[in-house]
């Protein structure tokens, strides 16, 4: 399977970095072929602009300032999000990736008769978030409403294929983890991809 593995940190030497180095080389292993693309290391700009905006109805939509992730993700039959959760939410760089890449006429067209949209990633069968959070388990579920997979599974993911193979896998509490924590979660990152 072709994947497009996304990392979203600004540290090279974050844990988030450690998942995507284990995610890489556990999905090579497997057969798989892995396109990492590290958003800040690639200067990836988040920013929607003006021309972009204006253009978001225009047919066809104007992609030329993400026209080389574009081609990344329509090459792409899999997805894997690597990123931290802050302020139960993405990292505006991701965000970004969302607002930039996913847009008409790659993730989605517009519906001639208004309204719905209709989707247009098909080629994602796979689309995974492994993921980190500050806050404890309960916290992040119980009294937040787990929002950042809410997000993806009934938001984002509803773009790409039907049946869609869709997993999140979250470490939590992360700031008070210890290193066998860290460790155990690497594991089991490296145990579900190894599946696959």
């Amino acid at each position: 399977m072709r994947i497009l593995l996304v990392l979203a940190h600004p540290l090279e030497d974050s844990f988030a970095a450690a998942v995507a180095r284990v995610a890489e080389e556990t999905l090579a292993a497997g057969g798989h072929q892995v396109d990492l693309l590290d958003l800040y290391r690639e200067g990836f700009d988040p920013r929607l602009s003006e021309a972009e905006r204006r253009g978001y109805f225009d047919q066809p939509y104007d992609t030329s300032g993400v026209d080389t992730i574009v081609a990344r993700l329509r090459a792409a039959e899999g997805l894997i999000l690597v990123f931290p959760q802050w302020w139960f939410n993405f990292p505006a760089i991701l965000k970004g990736f969302f607002d930039r890449a996913f847009a008409p006429g790659i993730a989605f067209t517009h519906d001639p008769a208004g309204g719905r949209i209709v989707p247009k990633l098909t080629n994602i069968r796979l689309f995974w978030a492994l993921t980190t959070t500050g806050s404890p388990w309960w916290i992040v579920h119980l009294y937040m409403g787990n929002p950042v997979r809410r997000l993806l599974k009934r938001g984002i993911a509803a773009f790409c294929a039907k049946r869609l193979n869709f997993r999140m896998l979250a470490l939590h509490d992360m700031d008070r983890v210890s290193e066998a924590g860290r460790k155990a979660h690497l594991a089991r990152v490296r145990a579900a991809l190894a599946a696959l």
